[in-house]
Formats: C-alpha cells, sequence, structure tokens
C-alpha cells in the first residue's frame, strides 16, 4: 500500500469489502497496511467517482461521505484517514513503513503478531500481493507478502485476507490457482475471493469462523455486485 492510493476507486471497494465482512465490531481485525513510500506513478489518481454521488454513494454512503471529506475537501492521501475516522471500526492498525531489508522486515512481523493477538481476523495490504520469485531482503520484496508470514498468521488463529493484484495472464485461472495454493498451504477448507475490476482479495477464513464468512460474503455480494464479485474455493 501507498498512501497516494488512499481514498480513491480502489479504496473505496476494499474499504467497502472491510466494513462488510467486520460488520459493526462483531469481529477484531489486525490492518497490515505493509506501507511503502510514494512513487511518482498517477496510480492513486482514481478519484473521480467522489464527484459522481449518484452512480458511487448508494454502495455504502457512510464510507462514501467519509472519503469525499476526507479527500475532496480536506485533500487528504495518507491511510491514517482510515485509522482516524470511523471507516474501519474494532481495527488494530500495524504502524510504519515495511523496509526491504530482512531485518527490518522481521522486526516488522514480529511486531504485528503482538498487534494482532485477540484478533479474529488479519489483513494485508502489500503493493502487488502474495510473494513470487524474489527473496525476502532483495529490493522491491515489500512489495509482497510472504507465504511463510501467511502460515504464521494462519497457525496463531487468524483468519487472513490479502489484497492480490492481477498479472497479465487469464485472471481466472489465476484466481483458482491462488486460491488452491492457499488452502493447500494453509490447510483451510474453504477460501473466498473478491474480485474487483482490477484486484482480488482472498479470504482464509478459519474453520469456526466459516459460516459468519460465508454470510458476511453473501452481504458483500448483495450490496457490491457487480463491483465486488464473490466465488468460493475449496480442494
Amino acid at each position: 500500500m501507498k498512501n497516494q492510493y488512499f481514498g480513491d476507486i480502489n479504496d473505496y471497494r476494499k474499504y467497502g469489502l472491510l466494513r462488510v465482512l467486520i460488520g459493526h465490531g462483531e469481529i477484531k481485525t489486525a490492518v497490515c497496511w505493509m506501507l511503502t513510500p510514494d512513487d511518482d506513478r498517477g496510480d492513486g489518481g482514481f478519484i473521480e467517482y467522489l464527484k459522481e454521488p449518484d452512480q458511487w454513494r448508494n454502495r455504502d454512503p457512510d464510507l462514501y461521505d467519509h472519503l469525499r471529506e476526507l479527500v475532496q475537501r480536506q485533500n487528504l492521501r495518507d491511510v491514517r484517514g482510515a485509522e482516524t475516522s470511523a471507516i474501519l471500526l474494532a481495527c488494530r492498525f500495524a504502524p510504519g513503513f515495511l523496509p526491504d531489508d530482512a531485518d527490518g522486515r522481521r522486526r516488522y512481523f514480529e511486531a504485528l503478531m503482538d498487534l494482532a493477538k485477540g484478533c479474529q481476523l488479519a489483513f494485508f495490504d502489500p503493493d502487488n500481493g502474495i510473494e513470487v520469485k524474489l527473496r525476502v531482503g532483495r529490493k522491491g520484496s515489500s512489495k509482497y507478502l510472504y507465504w511463510d508470514e501467511i502460515e504464521r498468521l494462519w497457525k496463531a488463529g487468524h483468519s487472513v485476507l490479502i489484497y492480490q493484484h492481477f498479472p497479465h495472464v487469464p485472471r481466472d485461472h489465476f484466481m483458482e490457482t491462488k486460491a488452491r495454493e492457499l488452502a493447500h498451504r494453509t490447510g483451510a477448507p474453504l477460501v473466498i475471493s473478491f474480485r474487483t475490476p482490477h484486484v482480488v482479495f482472498l479470504l482464509v477464513p478459519q474453520p469456526e469462523r466459516r459460516n459468519y464468512f460465508r454470510a458476511r460474503s453473501a452481504e458483500v455480494a448483495q450490496r457490491w455486485d457487480p463491483e465486488i464479485r464473490v466465488a468460493y474455493h475449496s480442494l
């Protein structure tokens, strides 16, 4: 995640998804932004939707109004806007930037494990998604979440939600492959995907939370389709 993206159309979908999954604070959530420094790309400029309330506001009126206030009126492009407003309830937020170096990353995730104690859900928002063939500690590794980190949070009893960018491959096959690998590595009987026009979010529910997240996923489909499309994957 980069601060420059805060409040864009992809953020609106992302926060909308999180708000449904979390409910009215029914589950505690650890939010790991995996922040990296801003760059000179214009990817965060997609905020025209904030000028089109007739088209977009009905998905989540309170969220829409909060984002419009922060981005349009206050010109705020910083994830702290989500941390200090009523956008996300019952959440704890991992502070600071995630470094590329291996020792810094280890300390970051140790702090996250402490932060996540007592949380039922852990959300990860890496720039790109789950690891590719790039070793921890190499330049750019902060853009990825690594398998051992996913497995560690899962084994600690947390359901895990992961932001995943779509690479230039057929999307249906990519989602199914990633979901199956998540199920295989964690032993989870179910993975739920939330597909948006540009990215997919992959949820691995703990078995005791499976019915809860199925019900929440149905609400996501009802409120957000076709902006967010829900699918269920199992081994």
